[in-house]
């Protein structure tokens, strides 16, 4: 019988319900398009983190598997074997890991938490699971030890007291060690928790424990008494065994070491403070740090090595935590970055009572793990190759990038392996264990993070494994302070000026453009070859919405914009003849200047990526520059674009030059739908608080990673919108009045000149112009002509030498923003009045067009008004495609998103490529195309009448620094740009369709007759974080991640939902920054600030992860025990064994009391053997066992035909027996 699949009859029914939301013109224009993907195409789960363990608590390590384990305070557990062999578990409690112990050579770990609880784990399945657990429920844990080759757990509690667990059953022992027995019977105060238990390398039965007081007692565990007791005044912090067995050695709160003779319990062998000053007269030396662990490790060859972390003096302040290697006479003081945790020696051997033979010690530190070589002098540490260092500077940005070009992450990792540091230990890593996965997937996978430093990191991520690739600091770009007085002339933050917000890469071109949080934009060129740079390029840029005469009308005092005739800030058309690195009004508001300084010396910028151009927004009449909130780049058009709550800027990188510079209310024309009102009147210039990360000029990103309550809203929303109700945005916005006026309204021709002469003294113009041309056809439907270099250009560039003589004659200015301004000027001058002021995101007011006066917000809430009067670009998407409804032909264009809803279209004219490119201007023009819908924009994406994604356009990489290419027109000849899009030039019948995302719906618009074909209504009481328009194997879907924990996936193009899974709460802005969706179903965010989670929603790599991921235990022999000797054996001097089965067995020890502890059994053999089920490895693993089946079963009939023959041989043996006892009597003789 089939079985019933409900997926299927749900995807009828959506597609039934979508379907029926759509319109007809749109139904009509989608009958072609036949979708592939359906709901059994999506899964989510977990595959693999990355990363160093959050706040880490324990260690362990197994000698023989050669597995390192971590614990750490959230109960997450880390495993690392050979590099690229990783797994993570999680408690379920979420308790800290206290210790942990490895079941040597057995597979198996156990860890005890801070809730009092015991738990064994299972390592034979490549995802491990618990078998056992056990909840003390009256004593604290404090100390566990596990005998190497025992089966027999000794846990140490707070009470003092000792308690006994079978590993194999996870039951307690009826043998307890009574701390009152263990001490001195004279002794009247409580000894203090257990911090210590071992066992004797020489004598099983005789177990060593240390209570924290000081008291040491040597257990004899057959007689149940302690044979010794060692007091010492300091508290004991650990303990350690010399592998004979005759001596031990203490570590305490004083700072000191104390070794005792196992049979000398008076007084200790020697007393030794490593890090004391000993005073001439003979005194006891001045107390020191604690010394916290100490390790004692013997050699054959030479002297023991004595291992310690602190026990520093007092008066080392501000010191770094440092690991003290004492090796016979010689002291070795090793500084750490960070506060030790724990440390481990690795010893040749596992067995205790042999020499220990250490060749390395692993140091976890609190953000960095370390692995010191002690063969080698001056112990060099070894080179990590775990991605352990994505925290190095806290991540501020994550971009995702699957299926890149097969040549990328070569040439990345060329260029990185550059940069490695010299000075590594030259042997293999010792953390060598396990095996690697055998995935299928054998596309290439790139990550990329930002960091707080202004650092940017690339990452091989192919197959489920992380190695880094290469390291870009975009901080060379600038001056250094020279001294901590002379900071960097910035307000948006207080700290990390250079830490990276968005992220923008062409993987094709490898063209790089970054955008940093003191507004600046950054673009890199990869090459494989050293330069030097004799002056950085930059552009500044006054990308500032205002407009002047502010007059405030409850009679409050606001400052009034400096004119240019009063102040030295260049506010008019003139050029300057050279870079202004400071202007000021006599009043000391700042103007014209950038929060940072480029560098004005040579730049020697190594093979890898190289800085092309640097773009900074400057300081506007004492307002510092908005910080960007929107990044895209196009290497086959040349262009660069960003933009702010002010407006955007598109900047062309070939020529240098910014081809267009708006306010965001200036691209709507006259086809502005909303009515701008300010919340409050302003009193002040300075900057207002706001209320998120983006919108304060206050903020350090470094606050990010506090533990206190996060805004959990995009950059450009407030937190107040999460559960507003969901009003449509046709219902709260107004339509423009009917007596504005249209740009291109013939009736106001003759205002042109006055306007023009008007605009040139306006506030809105750059520090420095740079001419460009004014086009005006004859109905004033003006293209602006991107020479139009509204910029400020304080280095020199190289541009054409045919170029400069019209750069010296013409003078150009933006005409869209002329045609803008005319037709508010025209209104304005009806209501006899002139208001402006900066635009700002959250609190700072913005003058209303359509009113003289500004307007107080009396409601607490965000109204939709609110929202209207801080509009921000929020997305970017180049393309080729229809911007009008009556194009019959595509052309280049960039579509722009704004945090109201709105999608606007701009057309790009681009000259001819080769040497035309560079001489001859891009001409921008707005397209009159405006799309809506609910929320914020995220993301456009096209598609084809076939339904197939439309990638940008792009130019295929070539080096740059080729040394044939003698200046830029060689280099612009031999560009190949690569257009992925039908060809302009040619008349196109098909169809195209834009996919349109926003925080609350999503749309599929039919080109060009931009009618909406399907309408989704993603969320109505939450909102999307991010979405994105991913590549399946079976085809393309929408992504989406939403505030409330939600992932979800829509087919393409009827916007179907496939997948609705409440995965991950959004608790923490760090996950809303990094969240990032990438082709082939795969997803990663940053989970902690140390630590990158990768999760999948396909079914196929769902189904796949069991063989793409790494086993943790191999069969490996256990090594021989050491050779006792004849002599040793003979008279005893060797290691003596215990049978601890008959001491601690239910038959002579009895049970232990229910009430004690609990027994939970754990859920890891139901785990493993779903495990197995899966992939060919549980095929294999299947057919194994029917073979051992059989092969038992002919076994079992083979046994049983022996006896058989063996019974019938023995038959006929007793028959021949008879035979001959009776062959010779007669018969009367029976």
């Amino acid at each position: 019988m089939k079985k019933f699949n409900i997926r299927k009859v749900l995807d009828g029914l959506t597609a039934v319900s979508s379907s029926s939301s759509s319109t007809q013109p749109g139904n009509r224009e989608n009958d072609l398009i036949q979708e592939t993907l359906q709901s059994e195409h999506f899964q989510l789960c977990k595959t693999v983190r990355h990363g160093f363990p959050y706040q880490p608590s324990s260690m362990a390590f197994d000698p023989v598997q050669k597995i390192l384990a971590i614990g750490t305070q959230n109960g997450a557990l880390r495993l690392f074997g050979r590099p690229g062999v990783e797994c993570y578990c999680q408690h379920d409690s979420g308790a800290a890991v206290i210790q942990l112990q490895f079941l040597i050579n057995e597979g198996a770990l156990v860890s005890a938490l801070a809730d009092d609880s015991i738990h064994l784990w299972n390592l034979r399945q490549k995802r491990p699971a618990i078998l056992h657990s056990l909840k003390f429920n009256r004593e604290r844990i404090t100390f566990c030890h596990l005998p190497f080759q025992s089966k027999w757990l000794y846990v140490g509690t707070e009470r003092g007291n000792i308690h006994i667990v079978n590993v194999e059953s996870f039951t307690l022992s009826g043998y307890v060690i009574m701390w009152n027995k263990a001490i001195e019977l004279s002794s009247k105060s409580h000894p203090g928790p257990v911090v210590h238990i071992s066992d004797n390398p020489m004598d099983e039965g005789k177990l060593i424990i240390g209570f924290e007081s000081g008291t040491v007692a040597l257990w004899d565990l057959k007689s149940k008494k302690a044979d010794y007791r060692y007091t010492y005044d300091e508290a004991i912090h650990s303990v350690a065994w010399h592998h004979e067995g005759k001596q031990f050695i203490c570590s305490h709160s004083d700072g000191t070491l104390t070794i005792w003779n196992v049979k000398n319990s008076a007084k200790p062998a020697q007393i030794i403070t490593p890090h004391g000053k000993h005073p001439k007269d003979g005194k006891k030396p001045e107390p020191c740090k604690p010394i916290l662990k100490v390790e004692y490790k013997t050699t054959r060859a030479g002297d023991p090595f004595m291992i310690l972390s602190g026990g520093l003096s007092y008066d080392t302040v501000g010191r770094r935590p440092c690991l003290t290697v004492m090796h016979g006479k010689s002291t070795a003081v090793l500084e750490m970055d960070y506060p030790i945790v724990d440390f481990l020696t690795l010893c040749e051997t596992p067995y205790p009572n042999d020499f220990q033979e250490p060749y390395a010690v692993v140091v976890l530190l609190e953000k960095d793990l370390v692995v010191i070589d002690l063969a080698q002098n001056g112990y060099p540490i070894f080179e990590n190759p775990y991605p352990l260092s994505i925290h190095e500077s806290p991540v501020t940005c994550c971009e995702y990038f699957a299926d890149c070009p097969v040549d990328l992450i070569p040439a990345l990792y060329s260029v990185g392996s550059r940069q490695k540091r010299q000075g590594y230990s030259k042997k293999e890593w010792p953390v060598s264990g396990g095996n690697w996965g055998l995935g299928t997937q054998s596309y290439p996978e790139i990550i990329i993070t930002g960091h707080a430093d202004g650092s940017i990191k690339f990452w091989d991520a192919s197959a489920i494994m992380l190695q880094v690739l290469y390291k870009l600091k975009t901080a060379k770009a600038f001056e250094k302070s020279r001294n901590k007085d002379d900071k960097p002339n910035t307000e948006i933050v207080d700290e990390d000026p250079f830490a990276i917000q968005i992220l923008s890469w062409c993987p094709e071109s490898r063209i790089l453009c970054v955008a940093g949080v003191s507004a600046h934009v950054i673009i890199y060129r990869f090459s494989k070859q050293e330069v030097t740079t004799e002056v950085v390029q930059l552009l500044e840029v006054r990308l500032q919405y205002e407009l002047n005469d502010i007059e405030s009308p409850e009679g409050e005092q606001v400052p009034t914009l400096p004119t240019p005739g009063a102040s030295s800030n260049s506010q008019s058309s003139a050029p300057h003849s050279h870079p202004s690195t400071s202007s000021s009004s006599s009043d000391g508001i700042r103007d014209n200047v950038p929060c940072l300084k480029v560098r004005s010396t040579p730049l020697k910028q190594s093979a890898g990526y190289q800085v092309e151009l640097v773009i900074q927004l400057v300081w506007v009449s004492g307002e510092p520059p908005q910080q960007i909130t929107s990044l895209g780049v196009n290497s086959s058009y040349g262009l660069v674009v960003f933009g702010n709550s002010n407006g955007l800027a598109i900047v062309d990188y070939l020529q240098k030059t910014i081809l267009l510079n708006l306010g965001t209310v200036e691209l709507y024309g006259s086809n502005d739908p909303y009515q701008r009102q300010p919340r409050s009147p302003r009193k002040t210039r300075q900057p207002s608080g706001g209320m998120l990360a983006v919108a304060s000029c206050m903020c350090g990103l470094s606050n990010l990673y506090s533990e206190s309550v996060k805004k959990l809203r995009s950059s450009y929303l407030s937190l107040c919108d999460i559960n507003e109700g969901s009003t449509t945005s046709e219902d709260r916005c107004k339509s423009p009045t009917s007596g504005s006026a249209s740009p291109y309204n013939s009736d106001e021709d003759h205002k042109l000149p006055n306007i023009i002469k008007r605009v040139k003294t306006k506030s809105r113009m750059f520090s420095k112009t740079v001419v460009s041309d004014l086009v005006l056809t004859s109905n004033h439907q003006q293209l602006y002509n991107g020479g139009g270099r509204g910029a400020k250009m304080s280095r020199k560039l190289s541009l054409p030498t045919e170029l400069k003589p019209d750069l010296d004659q013409r003078q150009r200015c933006n005409p869209w923003s002329l045609l803008n301004r005319q037709s508010y000027s025209v209104k304005k001058q009806k209501e006899n009045a002139h208001r402006g002021v900066i635009h700002r995101i959250h609190s700072v007011p913005v003058f209303n067009i359509r009113d003289n006066s500004f307007s107080r917000s009396r409601s607490s809430s965000v109204t939709s008004i609110d929202k209207e009067s801080r509009e921000a670009i929020t997305s970017f998407h180049f393309c080729e495609t229809y911007t009008r409804k009556t194009d019959s032909t595509t052309s280049p264009s960039l579509w722009v998103g704004t945090s109201l809803g709105t999608v606007l279209v701009i057309v790009l004219n681009l000259p001819p490529a080769g040497e035309q490119r560079l001489l001859q201007p891009v001409i921008v023009s707005p397209s009159g195309t405006l799309i809506r819908l609910k929320g914020a924009i995220l993301r456009m994406a096209f598609l084809d009448s076939s339904g197939q994604l439309l990638p940008p356009a792009y130019e295929a990489w070539r080096e740059p620094n080729a040394p044939d290419d003698k200046d830029e027109k060689d280099k612009l000849r031999k560009r190949r740009p690569v257009s992925v899009s039908p060809s302009s030039s040619q008349e196109i019948s098909e169809n195209q369709y834009a996919v349109i995302c926003s925080e609350k719906q999503a749309k599929v618009i039919a080109l060009p007759s931009q009618n909406c074909i399907y309408k989704h209504n993603i969320t109505e009481t939450s909102f999307v974080l991010r979405a994105d328009v991913v590549q399946m194997s079976s085809g393309i879907c929408v992504a989406c991640f939403c505030a409330n924990g939600h992932i979800m996936t829509l087919s393409l193009p009827s916007l179907r939902p496939l997948l609705d899974v409440n995965y991950l709460p959004l608790t923490d802005m760090r996950i809303a920054r990094t969240f990032c969706f990438t082709n082939n179903g795969q997803a990663l965010y940053l989970v902690s600030p140390t630590e990158i989670q990768r999760i999948t929603y396909s079914q196929d790599t769902c189904e796949n992860l069991q063989e793409m991921l790494g086993e943790l235990f191999t069969p490996v022999e256990t090594p021989e025990a050491p050779n006792r000797g004849f002599f040793k054996g003979l008279f005893g001097g060797g290691a003596q064994s215990l049978d601890r089965e008959e001491l601690f067995g239910e038959s002579v020890a009895g049970k232990a009391s229910r009430s004690l502890a609990q027994h939970i059994p754990g859920p890891g053999g139901i785990e493993g053997m779903k495990g197995a089920a899966s992939g060919v490895v549980g095929e294999l693993a299947r057919a194994r066992i029917a073979l051992d089946e059989r092969g038992q079963k002919l076994g079992e009939l083979e046994e049983r035909t022996a006896a058989m023959m063996a019974s019938a041989e023995s038959f006929s043996k007793h028959a021949h027996d008879m035979m001959l006892k009776y062959k010779d009597k007669k018969w009367y003789q029976f």
